[in-house]
């Protein structure tokens, strides 16, 4: 089940305890599109902009940069990031820090990694709303504001294809079917097979003819990286 919902989702996880460490990887990272390490505070950061990471799961006692100034610091450059500090510490002046930095969720060591894993499944929606999809052909698409780009350009859509993309963005795979693009494109539902496949055409013209896949004449689905 986690391995759908996540398989686009990149972690970026900091812990400087190897054994503890390889013991969440070996837990979680599976379930992950990519799972990044790192073993201090200052690694981390570097990595960070480098992958700019749609979660990050930090411990907090850390040499170099401890995981709230790391919060701290990254918070200052993307504050809707979702922040997890991992601690076996629970003393209420990091707790009071890490509410003030905005820290999403403060777990306990030791913890159960399925209870990790339930609770990242709810931040998915709202990453989601606020992510940039990468497709092929060098195209991604930012969900939230609801704008196809091709290295970095802007492509001109339509209002019909811009909620044409945006409803694959929300569907598992980014695949939907014919009665579903139909019944959410047009206001007429009698909308011919004809006019769909036109209209997937002039989408293909003006963007990839990879970009939208037909899938076995059931649906449609976006190409990702």
């Amino acid at each position: 089940m986690y391995s759908k919902i996540f398989k686009d989702i990149t972690i970026l996880f900091a812990e400087d305890e190897k054994r503890l460490a390889k013991l969440m990887r070996l837990a979680i990272e599976d379930y992950f599109g990519k799972f990044i390490m790192a073993s201090n505070g200052e690694e981390a950061l570097n990595k960070y902009h480098k992958i700019r990471p749609d979660i990050i799961i930090t411990d907090i006692m850390m040499p170099k940069v401890n995981g709230l100034e790391l919060a701290r610091e990254i918070k200052s450059i993307d504050e809707d990031l979702p922040i997890i500090i991992l601690s076996a510490y629970s003393h209420t002046d990091m707790l009071l820090q890490a509410i003030d930095i905005g820290v999403t969720k403060y777990f306990i060591k030791p913890f159960n990694p399925d209870e990790l894993l339930q609770y990242l499944a709810t931040l998915i929606p709202k990453i989601r709303n606020n992510k940039t999809v990468d497709l092929i052909d060098d195209f991604k698409f930012n969900v939230k504001n609801k704008k196809l780009y091709q290295n970095e350009t802007e492509v001109s859509l339509t209002k019909r294809e811009v909620n044409f993309f945006s409803l694959l963005m929300e569907k598992e795979d980014y695949e939907v079917d014919n009665k579903t693009i139909k019944n959410v494109l047009w206001i007429d539902n009698q909308v011919s097979n004809d006019r769909l496949r036109t209209f997937i055409k002039r989408l293909r013209d003006k963007t990839s003819k990879k970009l939208i896949e037909n899938i076995s004449s059931q649906g449609y689905k976006l190409k990702t990286i």
